[in-house]
Order: structure tokens, then C-alpha cells, then sequence
């Protein structure tokens, strides 16, 4: 889909006279030597500042920077005050304020909402910079530091959280965050269209009440737009009588409908001749229309209703086709306009071009920022993805219009990492995005692609308009092989592989040149139940692309490889599903590492399901499928145990589950086992295991009910220090499996591997693996979202 340029063609502001600055400035001595009295636009972020197209806030600084504003950035401010967001004085224009590349909550708790005590973004790898919920927090703060000052929010957050939500941090649907944050409006999805528009739009003087109607953003309004068309959501699967063709060439007062044949005098008698007139066109059903949604209230009550509303939502995400959204809450309502348009290639060249300095801001000096090393020498080559996995919101954030850059603007960065970052060793780490080969694939329809409301283009089956000929991409391969410099090019991004078995061609470019051992590929399960949830191919797919793979390693002379992803605890899956796997993982002899069970982010369909437990990827009704779900704690550490069969901390557990099931033979000595029996030292140590639990210390979360009990291990009033055998009871929350003290289970072994590796960022509930024997590969583990 590409369409007219725009970005770049407003009057620049006249603050271009100041030029490029050589980093966006952060301090008001910065702001002096560029001869600035004041900034235009304020961007304030959660992560250290890194001049990079990586980092979401430098695209867009640098982007209002090329229009002519004089943009400064506050980087992960105290938010216990005002001050820290003064710092730079009032902005001329408005606010900008994001959480940053990541979810605050993602970033700062595991999918068992344990405290993590690292962040990627922060200098020194160092946790607690940024607090719960940084979107609202830092609007607020704005706010209060400058009352009048309109706050724009955008990013991953914010655009996730743009209507009602489940939250399963607190086990309850809220509010759009654009009312919790106060703000004047959100941009969802990338925001360099619909961001450029308002600051230019606010340099000529216009208001944030003026702009109610731009793509890609939200706004709070007591009622819909005035002149908009409303259609209940209820509706739109329902079937209506066809509306009968118009005659185009037929007199004004006569359609199709009418005639009765050659014999109609009134319309063929040729003595009595009548002028012709073309009647115009109908507007398209989808232009200048709204779709109600069921309110806030309604949906944070009903579970049918939360899982129509968010079915709806995903529906409403083609530029070309979506309709806006209108929710109430209470006696006002979020006013969601259709999404913006996607960069044109020539776009998305420019804003990749932007001089960016590609190495953090000066004011960290040596601090290392691991989010930056771990890109620092890969190239983003597109954006967006048609996978529609359910338990990703990529799609939901970036869209499914994939939008790439040119040849040669690639290859130009590829200089520029040459030239700017420091101790390059001529290995470029990464040619990818959110997927590694959807590089300008698309539809080969355009009027197919402008009126699509497919959740995926490539499930249950890969659509007949989608172009899957991978020769671009691999002819981007050569080309970056041939700078002169460059020793190797790798590919860090997963692989989609029932994309790749259509062009094997593709898959013998990618093991000859691109695999440094290891590919990482994501099945996620074995089992249909799960799989059709998250919207994933059969394993026969699987099975396919590694022949593939394996056969053109073997011709290139290489031993090579696969990493397979899976996902433990997924909406739709049983014990027996996760049985199955571990039986299939055992059979293969894979032992994973990182493990982590699904983890419910904003806005996924698979939240969705978690929370509902109906299947919403079909037309919701009361008759709609029950989806089994893992929220109780004990189930979700069992299929976590099962993914991890050969850790021993795990096997008291997997053992009293296979004894529940009735698969008793499985435990044993031999091949055919998948856990070993008890032994004597085991035994020994779990009952010693208990005795210590009577006497140690809870362990506590930020959503423990007692954390604020005396040290003296008192718990507080009405609550139980320790559980009842086989674990403490959960604390608050239908689907809370945090704990207030240890968790034990039977034996009084550890419940699994919960802990996250220090310096290791999780991977949003995947578990990466590698073949026993092997060394493991380095988990990329960092996505490319730009905004």
C-alpha cells in the first residue's frame, strides 16, 4: 500500500534557521551553546537517550528536528516531582511523553509479576528508573509543571492501552489510558505521520480541540464526531438486505430495480429522447462511519462483551477500510479514528536517513546501555507484519501493511555503521524487523489490501493475494555482502518459516551466508489446541523448513542449527498439550533455557482469550467456545516444569501431575521416561526443604497484600504467613499467581525456573532452546518497535 508522500512536505518551522544539532539537547546548558532560548517540543521518555532509529524517541526527535522545531528530551526523570520535568523550561508547542521503547510493566515485572532488577534501556542495566504506568505518571507530572502545555502521548504503552483494557497486572479491565493520563491526545501505532501533522498544526496556532479528527490518534469527546454515520458493533456480523444496484446511465428517476425489459417505452422509445445523467458513486461503507462500542462499564462487567469489543477493535485495523471507534466511559467517551497511513518507501528512506549520531547521548559517558549494544550494529529493513500471531501486538501497533525501506538506503546505513560506531568489526548482527523475511511482501491486490479485515494474511493457510517471492530480500542479502568492509551479514530476527518453504531459494541465501550455528524460529507448540490460538502453522510446516534447512547447511558444508521458540501456559492449552511437548522436545533431545510462561500484554488477542476465556478470534457469541486457560499459579509453574523436564526442581511437580493424568509409565529410568522417580537424597532434601520454609523470610512483590508487614515475619492483619502444603494460596486477583510467601510444592521442591537471567531480557513468553551437546546461542530477545 503506498501512498502520496507527505511527511516531508509542510513549510519548514522557522527554527530550522538553528540547523541540526549534533544530539537533541537534555540540559539547558545544552540548549545555550545551541543558541536556544526555549524548545518547541519537549519529548519526555523512560529510556536513556540513544541517537539511534532504534530508539523511538530519536525518530521522532529527529524527525520534528527535520521540520524545523527545536526539539530537547528529558530522559528518564525522578517523577517523584515536578522539577525534573522544568528542567528545560516550558515547551513553545507541547509535550511529547512515552514510556519508552517497552511497556513500563513489561519492562519492570515478569509474567509471574515477580520484580525484575534490570532494564536493557537504562545505563548500567540498572532497574527502577522509570515507575509503574510512566505514561501516566510522566503526563501528570507535565501537567503539573506546566498546566496549559497540551501532552501529547504516544508509544507502545499508550497506543496498547488506547481503549478499555484488560490489565493483568491488576486482574481487571481499565479505562483508555488517555483518561487516566489526563492527556490532550494519544497517537497509536508510529506516530510520524500523525505527529508531524499536530506540531504543525499547533505552530500555526490551531487547538488541541481543533484536531478531533487526524488518523491515528485518540481523543476524549462527550459524543461522536457531528456528520460521522454510527453503527452498533453488535451489528456488523450480522447479514442485511443488499441495497439494489443503480442503473449509472439510466434517467434520474429510474434505477435498475424499475425496468421491466427492452418493452419499457419510458426508457427506449426513440422519438422521445431524455437527457442522460452519470449518478456518482456511492461513498464506500466504511468512509465518514464510526463503529459504537459496548462502554467501559459494560465491558469491564461483561466477559462476552469485552471479548466482542476487542474482536471489533482488531477488525478496524486496515488504513485502507477501518472505520473510527467510539467507547463511552461514564458520561464521556474515547474517540479512536482510523489508523494513519503507512510510510511510503520513500518515506520510511528519509526517516531512516535522518542524521542520527548512532551512539548514546554524551551525559552517560562509559555506562554501558545493553538495549543499544545488542543493535548497535543491526539494520531495521521494515516495519509492520502479517502474522497476526495472537499472543503479539506488533500488528496491532505497527499494523499489517509492511513497510519497507529501499535497497540503497539499507546500504547506506550500513556505511554510516561503518564510519559512526566505535570499535565495528565489519559483522553486521541483524538485517530484519519484526519478522525477518516479510521484506516488501504484500498483497497483489491493491483492491484486496485496501478492503481486507483478515486478521492474517498467512492463517489457517496462506492467502492467494499474498505475494510470497522472496527474491528482494535476498537480492538486499547480496548487496550487503558486497560492501567493501563487511565480513558477515547475520540475521537475528525470527524467521517466518511456512513463509520461507514457499521460496526455497530464500532458505538456501539464508543457510550458505546468514547463520552464525543457530537460527532462531518460533513454532511455539506442537499440539492443534494451542496452536490454532495463536493463530500458528501445523508442525508438518515446521518439519518442512528444517529439511530445508538442514539440506542446504549440509551443501554449504556447515553444521547448523535451529533455536525453536515455545510458549508455556498459552490460552487454549492443557496439561496433556504441554505433556505432549515436553515428550516431543525429549524425543529431540532440546533442553531450554529461559523459559517463561505466556505472558498477557495489552491489546493481544491472546489476552483477550486469557481474560475471557472465549474463543474471540471467531464471531463472539454466548454459544462461543470455552478456551481453557492456565491462570492459577500452580498450573502455570506445571507447564512451565514440563517445558523444562530436565531440571530436576521440576520433577516433583511434573510427577504428581503425571500420577493425576493417569501417566504413570512415564516415570522411570529409561529413554522412553520423561522424569525419573524419587531417590532417597531428593526425598531427604524436600523434607528438609519444608522444615526451613516454617522459618524463612516471605518473599514479596509490588502486589503482595502483607509487604508492608513487620520484619518480624507478622503478616498482616487477617492474612496467613505460610500456606498449606503443596503452597501458599495466591494473593489477590481471579488470575494472580504471585504468592505471599514461597511457593511449595509437593516434596517441597522449587516450582521450576521462574528467575530471569541476570543481564537477560525475557522474550515475552517464549522459550528459547538449544540441541544438547550444543553451546547456546545469544538470545536476541529485543524487538525493533521503533515507537
Amino acid at each position: 500500500m503506498q501512498v502520496e508522500s507527505s511527511l516531508f512536505q509542510y513549510p519548514k518551522y522557522w527554527a530550522e534557521c538553528y540547523g541540526t544539532a549534533p544530539f537533541l539537547p537534555m540540559s539547558r546548558k545544552e540548549m545555550e551553546q545551541l543558541g536556544w532560548d526555549s524548545c518547541d517540543v519537549i519529548l519526555v521518555t523512560g529510556d536513556a537517550y540513544v541517537d539511534h532509529p532504534s530508539f523511538g524517541m530519536a525518530v521522532i526527535g529527529r524527525l520534528l528536528e527535520a521540520q524545523g522545531f527545536r526539539v530537547g528530551i528529558i530522559s528518564q526523570p525522578d517523577w517523584s516531582s515536578k522539577e525534573a520535568f522544568m528542567s528545560l523550561g516550558k515547551p513553545n508547542l507541547f509535550f511529547g511523553v512515552t514510556a519508552g521503547n517497552m511497556d513500563s510493566m513489561i519492562n519492570r515485572y515478569t509474567a509471574d509479576r515477580k520484580l525484575r532488577h534490570d532494564d536493557a534501556y537504562t545505563p548500567g542495566n540498572e532497574g527502577g528508573k522509570r515507575p509503574d504506568r510512566a505514561v501516566t505518571v510522566y503526563t501528570q507530572r507535565c501537567k503539573e509543571a506546566f498546566k496549559e502545555v497540551p501532552v501529547v502521548i504516544g508509544g507502545i504503552e499508550a497506543s496498547l492501552r488506547r481503549i478499555a483494557h484488560y490489565d493483568y497486572w491488576s486482574d481487571k479491565v481499565r479505562r483508555s489510558v488517555i483518561f487516566d493520563a489526563k492527556a490532550d491526545i494519544l497517537i497509536y501505532g508510529n506516530a510520524e505521520r500523525p505527529l508531524v501533522e499536530v506540531a504543525h498544526r499547533l505552530a500555526k496556532g490551531e487547538t488541541m480541540a481543533q484536531m478531533q479528527n487526524i488518523r491515528g490518534t485518540a481523543v476524549i469527546r462527550k459524543e461522536p464526531l457531528p456528520e460521522w454515520r454510527g453503527m452498533d458493533s453488535r451489528k456488523i456480523d450480522q447479514l442485511h438486505k443488499i441495497d439494489p444496484i443503480p442503473n449509472p446511465y439510466g434517467a434520474d428517476d429510474v434505477g435498475c430495480q424499475n425496468l421491466s425489459g427492452p418493452s419499457d417505452k419510458k426508457i427506449f422509445d426513440n422519438d422521445a429522447p431524455k437527457p442522460i445523467s452519470v449518478q456518482p458513486p456511492k461513498p464506500r461503507p466504511w468512509e465518514q462511519t464510526y463503529v459504537l462500542l459496548p462502554a467501559f462499564e459494560r465491558v469491564s462487567e461483561d466477559r462476552y462483551l469485552y471479548a466482542h469489543a476487542s474482536r471489533i477493535l482488531h477488525q478496524e485495523q486496515n488504513p485502507g477500510c477501518a472505520r473510527a471507534l467510539f467507547q463511552p466511559h461514564g458520561d464521556r467517551g474515547v474517540w479512536v479514528n482510523p489508523p494513519a497511513w503507512p510510510l511510503n518507501t520513500d518515506e520510511m528512506d528519509a526517516v531512516f536517513d535522518l542524521p542520527y549520531a548512532r551512539v548514546p547521548h554524551p551525559v552517560y559517558g562509559k555506562a554501558k546501555i545493553p538495549a543499544y549494544d545488542m543493535i548497535k550494529t543491526s539494520i531495521n529493513i521494515m516495519r509492520g507484519c502479517f502474522g497476526g500471531c495472537s499472543f503479539c501486538s506488533i500488528t496491532e501497533h505497527e499494523g499489517r501493511i509492511i513497510q519497507s525501506r529501499s535497497k540503497e538506503s539499507i546500504i547506506k546505513e550500513i556505511k554510516d555503521i561503518q564510519q559512526k560506531v566505535p570499535g565495528f568489526t565489519g559483522v553486521i548482527s541483524d538485517l530484519g524487523g519484526p519478522t525477518a523475511n516479510m521484506y516488501r511482501l504484500g498483497c497483489k491486490s491493491e483492491k484486496a489490501e485496501k478492503t481486507c479485515r483478515r486478521l492474517s494474511c498467512v492463517f489457517p493457510g496462506i492467502c492467494g493475494h499474498l505475494d510470497t517471492d522472496h527474491q528482494h530480500t535476498i537480492d538486499l542479502y547480496r548487496a550487503a555482502r558486497d560492501v567493501p568492509g563487511i565480513k558477515k551479514v547475520l540475521i537475528a530476527s525470527g524467521v517466518r518459516y511456512d513463509l520461507a518453504i514457499e521460496d526455497p531459494r530464500y532458505v538456501k541465501e539464508l543457510a550458505k551466508h546468514h547463520v552464525g550455528g543457530y537460527l532462531k524460529i518460533a513454532p511455539e507448540h506442537t499440539e492443534e489446541g494451542p496452536l490454532s490460538k495463536m493463530m500458528k502453522p501445523g508442525m508438518g510446516t515446521y518439519d518442512k523448513f528444517k529439511e530445508l534447512f538442514d539440506q542446504y547447511s549440509a551443501e554449504a558444508g556447515k553444521q547448523q542449527y535451529l533455536i525453536p521458540y515455545f510458549i508455556s501456559a498459552h490460552p487454549g492449552t492443557t496439561d496433556e498439550d504441554m505433556l505432549n511437548l515436553a515428550l516431543w522436545l525429549k524425543e529431540r533431545k532440546f533442553k531450554l533455557d529461559q523459559v517463561q510462561n505466556f505472558y498477557p500484554s495489552p491489546m493481544a488477542n491472546a489476552t483477550t482469550i486469557y481474560h475471557t476465556e472465549l474463543n474471540s478470534l471467531k464471531n463472539v457469541k454466548h454459544s462461543s467456545e470455552q478456551v481453557p486457560v492456565a491462570k492459577k499459579g500452580r498450573q502455570r509453574r506445571l507447564h512451565k516444569a514440563l517445558l523444562r523436564y530436565h531440571d530436576s526442581a521440576g520433577w516433583p511437580l511434573i510427577r504428581e501431575a503425571l500420577i493425576a493424568m493417569g501417566k504413570q509409565h512415564l516415570i522411570g529410568t529409561g529413554p522412553q521416561h520423561l522424569v525419573p522417580p524419587e531417590g532417597r537424597a531428593e526425598a531427604w532434601a524436600g523434607k528438609h526443604n519444608r522444615k526451613g520454609a516454617d522459618k524463612g523470610r516471605q518473599g514479596l512483590t509490588r502486589f503482595s497484600d502483607n509487604q508492608f508487614a513487620e520484619r518480624s515475619g507478622k503478616a498482616a492483619k487477617g492474612k496467613s504467613t505460610e500456606g498449606a502444603k503443596g503452597g501458599n494460596k495466591a494473593g489477590k486477583g481471579k488470575g494472580g499467581d504471585h504468592t505471599t510467601g514461597k511457593p511449595t510444592t509437593a516434596k517441597g521442591s522449587k516450582a521450576g525456573s521462574g528467575k530471569a537471567r541476570p543481564g537477560a531480557r525475557p522474550v515475552f513468553g517464549h522459550a528459547q532452546s538449544h540441541t544438547q551437546g550444543k553451546s547456546q546461542g545469544k538470545s536476541q530477545g529485543q524487538s525493533k518497535k521503533s515507537k
